[in-house]
């Protein structure tokens, strides 16, 4: 990326250019480690994430934890909510990584090997690791009944089985995690991070 910095003489121009580079190689560097718990509608991604970080806390381990989809909603004239996820994500990031951050959970169910990239890229991930949270059909579907009483809960339960299917064939995940409601979310969230080499055994 090529950044001009103009104005006139006595502007701090030189100042500013050098301070903006250290800004950005400090965000090219940060992310060394980042989690991405995918998984379909109703498997608990955002839950398992908010209990992960809830441990890491309790530790005093420095990270943050974003929900992609919080990141892009809404309706927008000739743009996609893909896109501004992913632009999104990548100004937060700039502001976690500015603060100190080397270490990033990320809740999103991603569908593709280029959407994983691409997420790669915008955090400069070094390490990356993707848990899938499963759980029967049945059993993600009445989560989402149940979260999503409004106009588009039938589209929205019906969409659970066809995202569950897309990302059996995607493959993406590291390892896969059971989020059936049978066991705690603590332990969930412990097993995740413990697998993903986050906190010992």
């Amino acid at each position: 990326m090529l950044l001009t910095v103009s104005g006139r003489s006595g502007a701090r121009k030189t100042t500013i250019a050098r301070a903006t580079a250290r800004r950005f190689d400090a965000v090219a560097r940060a992310a060394a480690r980042v989690i991405v718990i995918t998984g379909s509608m109703g498997a608990g991604k955002t839950t398992v994430m908010a209990e992960a970080s809830d441990l890491l806390i309790a530790r005093g381990m420095v990270h943050a934890a974003v929900d992609l989809d919080a990141l892009a909603v809404g309706h927008l004239p000739g743009a996609s909510l893909d896109e501004m996820a992913y632009a999104n994500l990548g100004a937060v990031w700039q502001n976690f990584a500015a603060a100190g951050v080397s270490a990033l959970l990320v809740a999103g169910a991603i569908e593709t090997r280029v959407g994983l990239d691409r997420l790669r890229d915008t955090v400069g991930a070094e390490a990356l690791v993707v848990c899938r949270l499963r759980a029967p059909v049945a059993v993600m579907e009445n989560r989402v009944r149940a979260r999503e009483p409004g106009l588009l809960q039938p589209q929205l339960v019906a969409r659970v089985s066809v995202l569950d299917g897309i990302l059996d064939a995607a493959a993406l995940e590291a390892f896969s995690l059971v989020n059936d409601g049978t066991r705690p979310i603590t332990d969930v969230a412990r097993e995740m991070l413990v697998r993903a080499g986050w906190l010992g055994s």
